[in-house]
């Protein structure tokens, strides 16, 4: 070989750390670290559970792969050469425009295309409005998502627990809170919605005390016995943000999420999110403009609504009169009610099936809980509700019917 080619390549090594050279003591290999293997790919299938039902995910085997290539084409055969660019941190004007009429239509949104910003899932939407509030106490549901909690302290703010009964989160608790942030549509992990007379409280606690309602609206779209309850950001678009997201509809793989602001929190929430990634990523945006405006998003709704319908059914039926299931038809989750939960989910997971349960949702591990009475607390064994999360959004359509045979030998204690 040539010398100039050997040099070249012992130079490349030298110059990444696999070999030393010092003159006039020759070139040795470098005394790199061990490097510690990895798992197998084997041993880390088999920690998986064999049967997936815990919350919080779509069926993303049902994702609608032939519209969404179709959509994209489209998008980037009239895509301005613009779009390859930086962008607006609210994201682009054609899915603003298209959120604004969907918003309008679907869920009774006020959502001018000027007061839309584009996010990278919900998760970012909380924690940039966190950051905007500057530390502020934030009132959370109590039962509510451990991990949005932890996103807003991590941005800053102080967590304060707002009590759920059957009528949804208690305004009464609000005190001097900077913020609220609420599911009324179906909220989670419970499963009721905000009585009429507490969403009329919350506004009022709103206007009165200058606070501000973040609507998490994660899956408002899937309601099974009748219309979708309207959000309740069109009852005070002043006072309510309202948050949206693709992870129900289509998958959470895209990372897409969408704001509806109050006009006085736009230019602060642009400017978080400039500062947080620039903008969302455009191409997406783009494509799931297509997806609304073409109607084929509204159709893969539908269609995913008849889906999750069914398999809510046959949960019921397969628990029978026996199981309390709490909450409304709606969503992707149900709370069903047992009476050691922890015996239960231990269960659960010898016969490889992975459940969410209800106690790891409480802001506190024992007191200031609500019944469904709505009195607070106590741990597990001293007033607290028990169940488990049951995410029958979750498996692929396959083996569904097998997990629910699962589950049902679980509580019965087979």
């Amino acid at each position: 070989m040539s010398r100039n080619t050997v040099k070249a390549a012992y130079d490349q090594l030298v110059a990444e750390g696999y070999l030393t050279a010092r003159q006039g003591a020759g070139t040795q290999v470098a005394p790199l670290l061990p490097v510690h293997a990895e798992p197998s790919e084997a041993a880390a299938r088999a920690r998986e559970p064999r049967f997936d039902l815990r919350p919080g995910s779509p069926d993303v085997g049902a994702f609608p792969a032939a519209a969404w290539l179709r959509a994209l084409r489209r998008a980037i055969a009239t895509a301005p050469s613009l779009a390859y660019d930086y962008g607006d941190p609210r994201g682009r004007i054609e899915l603003r425009n298209a959120l604004a009429g969907y918003l309008g239509r679907a869920r009774g949104v006020v959502a001018p295309p000027e007061r839309i910003v584009v996010t990278s899932g919900y998760v970012q939407g909380l924690a940039l409005l966190t950051r905007v509030l500057e530390g502020g106490a934030v009132g959370m549901e109590d039962p509510g998502l451990p991990f949005h909690r932890e996103v807003v302290r991590r941005n800053g703010g102080a967590v304060v627990p707002v009590r759920v009964d059957e009528r949804g989160a208690r305004a009464g608790e609000l005190g001097d809170c900077a913020a609220v942030v609420v599911t009324p549509a179906h909220q989670y992990p419970t499963g009721v919605t905000l009585h009429p007379e507490r969403r009329r409280a919350l506004t009022d606690w709103a206007r009165v005390r200058g606070g501000l309602i973040v609507e998490d609206d994660y899956d408002g779209e899937f309601r099974y016995d009748r219309q979708p309850v309207g959000a309740l950001q069109g009852m005070a678009p002043g006072q309510v943000v309202y948050l949206g997201t693709a992870s129900k509809t289509l998958g959470p793989a895209l990372r897409l999420g969408w704001m509806v602001l109050p006009p006085h929190l736009v230019d602060a929430v642009a400017d978080a999110k400039l500062h947080s990634d620039h903008h969302t990523e455009s191409i997406g945006q783009l494509a799931l403009a297509e997806l609304i405006d073409s109607h084929a998003y509204d159709r893969h709704v539908r269609a995913c609504r008849l889906r999750y319908r069914r398999r809510r059914d046959q949960l019921l039926d397969r628990l029978g009169a026996r199981r309390r299931v709490r909450g409304i038809a709606a969503g992707l989750h149900a709370l069903v009610e047992v009476d050691d939960e922890a015996a239960v989910l231990a269960r659960a997971e010898a016969a490889g099936l992975a459940v969410g349960g209800l106690g790891e949702h409480w802001h506190t591990a024992g007191g200031g809980g609500g019944g469904s009475d709505g009195s607070g607390a106590g741990d597990r064994g001293a007033g607290r509700p028990q169940g488990l999360v049951v995410g029958y959004g979750t498996p692929r359509e396959r083996v569904y019917p097998e997990a629910l045979e699962v589950l049902g030998k679980v509580l019965e204690g087979a």
